[in-house]
């Protein structure tokens, strides 16, 4: 090959097109089934280009300094770090919100929750709610710009999490918040709140001890093991808030919690062996999942 021809191949592998396609290479080669994407996702993130401009700019030589930061970021995905950890964000309910290895990414399927508060509180203004486990306060967040509550109260044991959700609150505009630390729902004992919360919301952590060496390793290398597991049958924080928000829940006032998969026979028991329940039912997520369980407070 001749200089100028070895010159040329050289500078075609530094175009836009060609580092694009060898980082989606790369991630293909780690075993991940969306490497396309996320390639394009990443040299979004890195290179300050649209997918359009992407593929209209393809040919486009870039600088090594450009090159190497999107290099950079397809290293971290090959460890299967989560993909909303490096680039920092994830949307829920339609609003963005900052990640970080502090706090569990929101699912899709926590959405659930939201909806299930709004169609409880819509009929009822200004109601009292409560969010246990806030993590990055994205439950809060989104029933806080959606049903303008009275009083809402975020709580999490993590002093980084709740870090993390005043930056969300703040970042989006959200004042309406408490945040408090704490465990479950002992931050509320001196606050006057007996008899008084609408709802409680919660996507407690309910992996078993068990089930914890065998989740995914974007879960399980990087995600907050105390926003993932409870104990050793995955439901022990669901029982202990079922308990605990007896006093504070009003007449017909709910508990929203999410659950895993098999959970829900056993957690149904719980809660119709506790007199102060006059009702409880569960929700199906997309994939038929009992994903959700909502116990309702007597009125006696």
């Amino acid at each position: 090959m001749s200089p100028s021809s070895s010159g040329a191949a050289a500078e075609e592998c530094r175009t836009v097109g060609r580092v694009i396609a060898e980082a989606s290479r790369r991630l293909s080669e780690a075993g991940l089934d969306t490497a396309d994407q996320e390639a394009v996702w990443l040299a979004e993130y890195a290179l300050g280009l649209s997918r359009l401009q992407q593929v209209l700019h393809g040919n486009r030589e870039l600088s090594s300094s450009d090159i190497a930061a999107l290099q950079q970021l397809v290293s971290r995905r090959t460890e299967r770090e989560p993909l909303q950890y490096i680039l920092g964000t994830q949307d829920f309910c339609g609003l963005e919100f900052e990640v970080n290895r502090s706090v569990l990414i929101p699912r899709p399927e926590s959405a659930l929750l939201v909806q299930e508060t709004l169609r409880r509180v819509s009929s009822r203004e200004r109601p009292v709610l409560v969010d246990v486990g806030t993590g990055s306060g994205c439950l809060a967040i989104a029933l806080a710009r959606l049903v303008s509550p009275q009083q809402l109260f975020a709580i999490d044991l993590s002093p980084e999490a709740l870090r993390t959700a005043k930056q969300n609150a703040e970042r989006l505009g959200i004042e309406s918040v408490t945040w408090l630390e704490g465990d479950l729902l002992t931050p509320l004992a001196e606050r006057g709140l007996e008899g008084r919360v609408r709802a409680i919301v919660s996507n407690p952590p309910y992996v078993s001890e068990s089930d914890w060496p065998t989740l995914q390793p974007e879960v399980r290398l990087h995600e907050p093991r105390l926003a993932l597991v409870s104990g050793p049958r995955g439901t022990e924080l669901h029982e202990r808030l079922i308990l605990g928000a007896i006093p504070f829940l009003e007449a017909g006032g709910s508990l929203i919690m999410e659950l895993g998969w098999g959970q829900s026979r056993s957690l149904i028991e719980f809660v119709e062996a506790c007199p102060a329940y006059q009702s409880v039912e569960t929700l199906r997520d997309e994939a038929g999942i009992e994903r959700v369980l909502i116990a309702e407070r007597g009125r006696g």
